[in-house]
């Protein structure tokens, strides 16, 4: 995405989730302040374009490193595996959330009087999508800036380690919990086997419910496998 005079804040962070930080850093609300042009930003807060904009690039140029890399993820830096994840995962995951969550209101209001199993569907998914709402947010604000910190600083501080160490016990505590929702939901759908009555509706809902499972198994891979294993293996 090229940014221009045109753009608006909140473009370019649903474009570049990672700018919102770069905007913070000079004073600009990109939350309520997301349908404002860029250029008039600029202008009323008197900022250097020139700097913005190199800084909005250099994001760009990471995000970019970081998917050329994804086939290697074991040999990304953790501050480029962390933009990985929450450009990858989290991103997929806050556009998948709600529509999933949508079409199974929908499927639930058509069949749920032949499927009575529907309920227990939408119940499960409904905790599992608050959970991860809060689990993306504890990830962004405290998890990946931390272990970035300590890699970035090259630090041996026991502080900051006990302190990703405290937070990788919560994140692990919560990926089992998402882990244990999603093998409840397989096992209630019967491996998401749709009925012969099943609409297209019924049947896209299970395929995005199917698709939502390999995804969180490959994001809690990334996390469990290769970001926090110095963290898990610090904790036995």
């Amino acid at each position: 995405m090229k940014y221009t005079e045109n753009t608006t804040i909140g473009e370019i962070v649903a474009d570049l989730p990672q700018a919102g930080k770069v905007f913070k850093s000079f004073g600009i609300d990109y939350c309520c302040g997301g349908r404002r042009l860029l250029e008039d930003v600029i202008n009323e807060k008197e900022i250097d374009k020139n700097d913005l904009y190199e800084q909005l690039q250099q994001i760009q140029h990471e995000r970019l490193n970081a998917y050329r890399q994804a086939g290697s993820c074991k040999d990304m830096n953790p501050s480029s595996l962390s933009t990985y994840i929450e450009d990858t995962h989290h991103g997929y995951l806050r556009k998948a959330l709600p529509e999933i969550n949508e079409i199974l209101a929908v499927v639930l209001r058509a069949h749920g009087n032949n499927h009575r199993e529907l309920f227990q569907v939408y119940s499960l998914f409904g905790k599992l999508k608050t959970d991860l709402e809060i689990h993306l947010l504890k990830e962004e604000t405290n998890l990946f800036p931390a272990v970035s910190a300590i890699s970035s600083e090259n630090t041996d501080s026991k502080d900051k380690k006990s302190e990703v160490i405290a937070l990788t016990k919560e994140i692990i505590s919560e990926h089992e919990a998402a882990g244990q929702i999603l093998s409840e939901l397989r096992s209630i759908t019967n491996d998401y086997k749709v009925p012969d009555d099943a609409c297209s509706s019924y049947r896209k809902a299970y395929s995005m419910l199917e698709e939502l499972e390999n995804d969180l198994h490959e994001h809690i891979h990334l996390e469990n496998n290769i970001l926090l294993k110095e963290y898990i293996n610090a904790m036995n």
